[in-house]
């Protein structure tokens, strides 16, 4: 029987790379989409030439925890099991604090942090149970080093970091590692959309003078949750090209 991982924005660059490795390390992915998202979500799907044995589709808001209490748990039953679950879904509100909203702080705590509360304790307890399982946490470089205009990312992304090292704790005597992978700059379709400027300036501060590909990023994420990681647990894996050492 194929091992089932779970991925949140799975749609997004750095998600959609996980996704693509994770079929082809041959699992079954149980991709999440935002609520009335189906038929982008569709789109991409086709797009990728997936097929239902190999991604399943699933309408999930990571924002609302009674909701995916509920729509878990049936998924399990459904799915007989979640192996892996690897927690990417987030966005940006940008903005210097002095400006920043209520809202696009509450958006980006809830969507990026809060979701890690709501997605995983529906599973860990399955996962403890069973004696085994893998969940990898979409940290940033910035969660890490803290970036300009982004207090609420940067909160959101270095509490995700805490967040793995305490469950890690509580999942090592049961068979479950929980890591992180810290991404820097990566070339995703929406950094790629920058100015070409823009672009060269990052390039220009990374000590290896270019950005990641999803694929590095998603061939890490393949690395923690396979054989050869499970002696792995409450790390925080960085690719950033050597940005930021620590």
């Amino acid at each position: 029987m194929k091992k089932v991982a779970l991925i949140t924005g799975s749609k997004g660059g750095i998600g959609s790379a996980i996704t693509s490795q994770l079929v082809n390390d041959g699992y079954r992915v149980i991709a999440t989409y935002s609520t009335g998202n189906l038929q982008s979500a569709q789109d991409w799907f086709n797009e990728k030439e997936f097929t239902n044995e190999q991604v399943r589709l699933f309408e999930l808001d990571v924002t609302n925890a009674e909701e995916c209490a509920d729509r878990l748990c049936t998924l399990v039953q459904e799915e007989g099991t979640v192996d892996v679950l690897v927690n990417n879904a987030g966005i940006t509100r940008d903005g210097v604090f002095k400006k920043m909203t209520v809202q696009a702080w509450r958006d980006v705590i809830d969507t990026n942090l809060n979701s890690l509360f709501n997605v995983t304790q529906p599973l860990f307890g399955a996962m403890c149970e069973k004696g085994n399982g893998r969940i990898v946490n979409i940290s940033s470089v910035n969660g890490l080093k803290g970036q300009f205009g982004q207090t609420n990312y940067s909160a959101a992304k270095a509490g995700m970091i805490g967040f793995s090292k305490a469950l890690a704790f509580e999942g090592a005597k049961s068979g479950v590692t929980v890591n992180v992978v810290a991404p820097g700059y990566t070339g995703t379709p929406m950094v790629e959309k920058m100015k070409p400027e823009v672009l060269d300036a990052i390039k220009g501060q990374i000590p290896m003078k270019r950005l990641a590909t999803p694929e590095e990023i998603a061939s890490t994420v393949s690395f923690l949750v396979s054989d050869a990681g499970a002696y792995i647990t409450g790390s925080t894996l960085s690719v950033n090209g050597g940005l930021h050492m620590h």
